[in-house]
Order: structure tokens, then C-alpha cells, then sequence
């Protein structure tokens, strides 16, 4: 299953989602996390040192790009390949323990984790972070995940997620909300921005106090309100760089995160649906930019007799790079 977490930034999105990849791990599952948040803390949440961070995988688009396209005839080379780009016949597809995985993913603590790299200073004043998004976008369309599997993608703040097809891309997406009036506002944002989308949403209410903080959420956010969690002594420890166990929970809080796991795992996937999302989008982005910056009529990139559900597909002329491999590439 395919997960999003988002919110209002400090919201907790991050270590909330943190908290679900190491439930996760701990009751056996593969779990493969994404940051995809700006400032880049998933890493430091789920216990890695500051000074170590996987390769940022925006800064080496084009070689990603080269390794998802394989040999499909639709897309002859990485410079057409945009970040909406869909697989199709000779794409080279993603299983769970796919090598590009360990090429830019740091084992912490049983989760593979990844992440798109923070703003560089060259970047300052003349890209967006979308652009760095663009390598989330297309792993997550080339994903063939399986029973017992799980991507965890640590969303940028707020409604930024709507610049891009990525809402799309999950399963399921979790809404990390305050009882405050701007984090519900960005709740109604979601629920507005999506809802023509058929995006499972779900709120898990985070700081949450007493009886009239959860009341506030109740009446706010409705039925889309699954959960909350207080403050916890232990997360507050962790926040500070002390060792953290799962164990180390409160037994509330550990049920909160079974909830959350129960609605994933009860959610229903419609792989035909997602990849009609994918076409929209795709055809969406090309008329609007990406034909006039790649100059060519991307339309022709969508297979239309592709499905998910066929055997993985290897890489057959295009391998990973090493450490100083392609970098860039158009979004």
C-alpha cells in the first residue's frame, strides 16, 4: 500500500508518519519511506544521525529517469521523460527489492528510507521543490507493491501537493491535524482539492489535550476524523535525540497506530483507476508545459493496452549508476 502524510506544517506529520513506518517494521512488513518534505527531518525522526542522509535522489533525476523508461519504444531517451511520464510496454517496474532501492536508501532500523534532498544553494531563487518531487512522482508509478508491502511518503506541508499528479499516487493519506482553525482549514483544502479525485483521506488528530480539543475535531472535521493522540513523554524524548523503542509508547497511542494500519489494510486498491489518474495527469501536464519543454506531443507516451498486475519487467539496457551518476533532468 501506497501512504501519504500531510498536514499544516508543525503539525507532526513527520513524526507521526515516522511512528507508522516503525509499527510497521516491528510487526514484520517491508517498509520503504520517502521524504518528500522540504526540510528533510524523516530521516533524523526515525533515529538516523543529522549528519547522515541518503542520496538525494532529486539531484540525479536523469539517471532515474534512464532506469524506469528500460526499453519502452514510447519514450526512446530520459531527456522526454517528464515526471509524469507512465510505464508501458518494456518499462522497467519497481518491485519492493528492486536494486535502485539500496542504490539511494539507507537501512534505518528495518525501514528502507529514501529522499528527494533538500534546496541546494544553487537552487535558491531559480527552482521549485517540485521539481525535486518529480523523482517521487515517478517511482511511485512504476511501483508494483505487493501484499504486505508499504511506501511511506512524508508529504510536503499543507496543500503544496496539489502543484503535481502526486495526491493521486497513494492508497491511502493521512491528514495529521491540530485542533486549531488553521490546521482544519487545511483539512478543507484536501477534502475540496480532492474530492473529485476519489482520495482516501483520513485525519489523525496530533496534540490533542483534553475532551474539548477532540470535540473540536469531531465537529470540524467530521467524519473524515479517524484517531488522535496527545502529547507523549516518550516522542518528546525521541524528538531530543534520546534511543526510542516502539515498545516505548503508550498503549493508547500504540492503538491509534493499529487504527491506522486496519484502515490502510481495509482500503480498497483499483489498480485500473489509478492508472486512468495517471493518464489524466500525464496528458494534463503535457498540454500545459511539458510538450512545449520537451518539444514533442507527449501524448504518444500513454500505452494504452499497459496493466498492472504482469510479471516485473527488467532494465534490460540500462542499469543504475554509481554515486556520481546523472544528475537534473526536465521536471
Amino acid at each position: 500500500m501506497k501512504i501519504a502524510f500531510v498536514g499544516k506544517g508543525g503539525s507532526g506529520k513527520t513524526t507521526l508518519s515516522a511512528l507508522f513506518c516503525r509499527h510497521l517494521t516491528a510487526s514484520g512488513h517491508s517498509v520503504l519511506a520517502i521524504d518528500g518534505d522540504i526540510n528533510q527531518h524523516l530521516g533524523a525522526a526515525l533515529g538516523l544521525a543529522d549528519d547522515v542522509v541518503p542520496p538525494p535522489m532529486g539531484e540525479y533525476l536523469a539517471e532515474i529517469k534512464d532506469y524506469l523508461r528500460g526499453d519502452n519504444p514510447r519514450i526512446p531517451s530520459a531527456e522526454v521523460m517528464v515526471k509524469t511520464s507512465p510505464p508501458g510496454a518494456g518499462s522497467h517496474l519497481l518491485g519492493m527489492e528492486d536494486p535502485l532501492w539500496s542504490r539511494f536508501g539507507l537501512d534505518v532500523g528495518g525501514v528502507r528510507l529514501l529522499a528527494t534532498g533538500a534546496f541546494a544553494e544553487e537552487d535558491l531563487g531559480v527552482a521549485c521543490f517540485h521539481s525535486k518531487l518529480g523523482a517521487v512522482e515517478l517511482l511511485l508509478n512504476h511501483l508494483q507493491d505487493g501484499p504486505g508491502e508499504y511506501v511511506v511518503v512524508d508529504m510536503t506541508a499543507g496543500a503544496d501537493a496539489f502543484a503535481s499528479g502526486l495526491f493521486t499516487r497513494f492508497d491511502r493519506t493521512f491528514l495529521v491535524c491540530e485542533p486549531t482553525r488553521k490546521a482544519v482549514a487545511v483539512h478543507r483544502q484536501y477534502q475540496g482539492y480532492s474530492a473529485e479525485f476519489d482520495v482516501a483521506l483520513s485525519v489523525v488528530g496530533n496534540k490533542v489535550t483534553d475532551a474539548g480539543d477532540a470535540d473540536f475535531l469531531r465537529r470540524e472535521v467530521g467524519a473524515d476524523l479517524l484517531a488522535w493522540v496527545g502529547q507523549s513523554a516518550p516522542v518528546r524524548a525521541m524528538e531530543q535525540g534520546h534511543p526510542f523503542a516502539i515498545d516505548d509508547l503508550d498503549a493508547s497511542d500504540r492503538a491509534v497506530l493499529d487504527q491506522m494500519k486496519a484502515v490502510v489494510d481495509a482500503t480498497v486498491r483499483d489498480p485500473d483507476r489509478f492508472l486512468a489518474q495517471m493518464h489524466q495527469m500525464h496528458l494534463r501536464n503535457a498540454a500545459t508545459w511539458a510538450n512545449t519543454t520537451v518539444g514533442a506531443d507527449l501524448a504518444g507516451q500513454i500505452d494504452p493496452d499497459f496493466r498492472f498486475g504482469a510479471d516485473l519487467v527488467p532494465a534490460a539496457r540500462h542499469g543504475l549508476g554509481g554515486a556520481a551518476g546523472a544528475r537534473g533532468g526536465a521536471g
